[in-house]
């Protein structure tokens, strides 16, 4: 099962947060079909959010398609957005483990780690369509 955190610094509202987590999971096959996500009293308890705003995150889900309510038993993830191989992305994760570890023995924070990569992905990003 997912666990969902919030991050004040990141620019997203908390429930935009939540959709990008299940996103993600769903993306990287952490999530899979069947799978039920957190209740949303569960999630309000441990976030120490507006039951709401995981209300509004399960919406937008369930109107993506990705996932449907069932009153009174939860809410479960009925899509998928793998569109990789889980066994490709595991030599990649492992890269990225690496790669990690090198930033930090550079003596870069996670702010400079995050910086660093976000642009160098953007710019990468760019050069790829040019």
């Amino acid at each position: 099962m997912i666990e969902f955190h919030l991050d004040g610094k990141s620019g997203l509202s908390p429930y935009q947060q939540l959709v990008r987590q299940v996103r993600h999971a769903l993306r990287l096959g952490l999530l899979r079909e069947g799978d039920q996500l957190p209740k949303v009293k569960d999630v309000v308890a441990d976030l120490a959010i507006n039951p709401n705003t995981v209300l509004k995150a399960y919406r937008e889900l369930e109107h993506d398609g990705l996932v449907a309510a069932r009153p009174g038993v939860g809410t479960f993830v009925t899509g998928t957005l793998s569109g990789t191989s889980l066994a490709a992305l595991a030599p990649l994760r492992q890269d990225l483990r690496r790669w990690l570890a090198k930033a930090r023995r550079a003596g870069l924070d996670e702010e400079s780690i995050e910086a660093l990569f976000l642009t160098t992905f953007r710019s990468a990003s760019r050069e790829d369509i040019a």
